[in-house]
């Protein structure tokens, strides 16, 4: 699958970038290597996603799972 960024540009998906971003800001390894699995199967059947809606998806996740990780990743992408 892969990953259409906000310049135009694809790379392929690639799950440890969610659980690097998940864990910068403050989530456990735990829940980080599980929001990205189930982002990545979520969009598993598509040929691209966009950088947005896996975005949205983590934020989704996070935010039921760790208030305070979610709070820092809003923080830090301001």
């Amino acid at each position: 699958m892969k990953v259409r960024k906000k310049n135009g540009s694809e790379e392929e998906f690639i799950r440890e970038k969610i659980v690097v971003a998940i864990v910068k800001a403050g989530g456990s390894l735990e829940n980080a290597r599980a929001i990205a699995k189930e982002v990545e199967n979520m969009f598993a059947a598509r040929d691209a996603v966009t950088t947005e809606e896996i975005k949205r998806e983590v934020l989704n996740r996070l935010k039921d799972r760790d208030v305070n990780a979610y709070q820092n990743w809003l923080s830090y992408k301001k």
